[in-house]
């Protein structure tokens, strides 16, 4: 699709601006792991132990494979340490001895401690872009560049500077939730897809707890009528549900933990302190009303042989000066009509929706699921991206690329 391309010549004359940069936020760190350890040995620890521990966490959260130069290169600091800034968050199909592998889940999320708000925006893993020259699907440039790959490129398409990075496999994301002893989420259908998972191959609809095997499978599962998009929601929907059981829960020492439990999940550039401290700074948001989530404004059509997803430039532009601007993008997705006037110079032919038969909803499992070992979905299918559809409270529908 694309020719092979060298990560260095886009950011390794960007380091000495980075270690610049990371000699005046190091005293910001500082303080912050002070407070932190602090808080630690006055719960029972001692202050050896304690910074021993935070030590640890950064050892583990720090993967120097990924967590380089290259990538601290292209993060931008807000500036003044009470701005809003963005955050990055993959979920990567990387499994167990695989060098190479993809974003399958991009998250752009806007991060506002003092009015305790996020805002997650889902960029479609299959967007068509260009990058560095090269036409290709955007998580592509992870493949290519790794991590300050994905950073330049979703910088490109949003407009917004990227501050930091967090990237978890989905292998990961099972583990994470079972450490939290399952997470509550409302189901808002019934899913049955036997084909690409095996032990957790349905979920009913409602209110139920997931361990980590069903969680996969909510959050991977695309057998609906517009594929990604259903997919991408449920995402949204449950990162909100953790960030809720998390900080719903009074006891310190349980936030402490979680953290400790994600260090071996999780790689980002973020310290172990900074996490801990953004969690304390988010504890008591409101969930309900200060999340807010949208995805890009886009429809799914084959380019040539390839499928892509098409972001409409104009209408994601719109989107992120609502999102820069703190207010809830809801509204403007509800009224949404995606404008796919927009093409590159080639052949393009629309995608039609695909629609699956309903499966009865006896043979979908328990409400509750017990942890059990074995596949989380690996064979998942890692098709086109679906059509543009309803996200969020209605968003407008343009599944067969029709008027915009």
């Amino acid at each position: 699709m694309a020719k092979q391309l060298d990560s260095s010549e886009y950011s390794r004359n960007n380091v000495e601006r980075y270690h610049k940069r990371a000699a005046g936020k190091g005293i910001r760190k500082g303080i912050v792991a002070f407070i932190v350890v602090a808080l630690l040995a006055a719960l029972g620890g001692t202050a050896f132990a304690a910074v021993n521990w935070v030590k640890s966490l950064d050892e583990r959260l720090h993967n120097e494979e990924v967590v380089d130069d290259e990538l601290r290169a292209v993060l931008t600091e807000p500036a003044a340490p009470s701005d809003p800034y963005y955050v990055l968050l993959l979920g990567t199909d990387g499994r167990a001895g695989e060098e190479d592998f993809r974003a399958d889940t991009i998250i752009l999320v806007r991060v506002d401690p003092p009015n305790k708000r996020l805002t997650m925006l889902s960029i479609p893993r299959d967007t068509h872009v260009y990058y560095k020259g090269s036409e290709m699907k955007i998580n592509a440039a992870h493949f290519y560049d790794g991590p300050a790959g994905m950073i330049t490129a979703v910088q490109d398409l949003t407009g917004v500077q990227i501050s930091h990075y967090a990237e978890v496999n989905f292998d990961g994301l099972a583990d994470i939730t079972d450490a939290l002893g399952g997470v509550w989420v409302d189901v808002d259908e019934y899913m049955y897809d036997d084909e690409n998972f095996h032990h957790i191959v349905s979920l009913d609809p409602g209110y139920q707890c997931l361990n980590g095997e069903a969680a996969l499978f909510y959050c991977r599962c695309r057998k609906f009528y517009d594929g990604d998009y259903t997919r991408m929601r449920h995402q949204r929907e449950f990162i909100k549900a953790i960030i809720k059981q998390v900080l719903d829960n009074p006891d310190p020492l349980t936030l402490f933990n979680v953290v400790d439990k994600c260090a071996d999940m999780v790689t980002t550039d973020l310290s172990a302190s900074e996490i801990i401290s953004l969690a304390s700074e988010f504890r008591g948001i409101d969930v309900d009303n200060n999340i807010y989530t949208a995805h890009a404004p886009s429809f799914a059509a084959m380019l040539g042989e390839v499928s892509y997803v098409f972001v409409s430039q104009w209408q994601l532009d719109e989107l992120m000066a609502i999102i820069n601007r703190g207010e809830d993008p809801s509204a403007f997705m509800e009224d949404l009509v995606v404008d796919t006037s927009s093409m590159p110079p080639q052949p393009v032919t629309y995608e039609e929706p695909v629609y699956y038969e309903e499966t009865s909803s006896e043979e979908s499992q328990e409400t509750y699921y017990e942890p059990e070992g074995g596949d989380d979905g690996g064979g998942y299918d890692d098709g086109g991206g679906g059509e543009a559809s309803t996200d969020d409270g209605g968003e407008s529908s343009t599944g067969d690329g029709g008027e915009g």
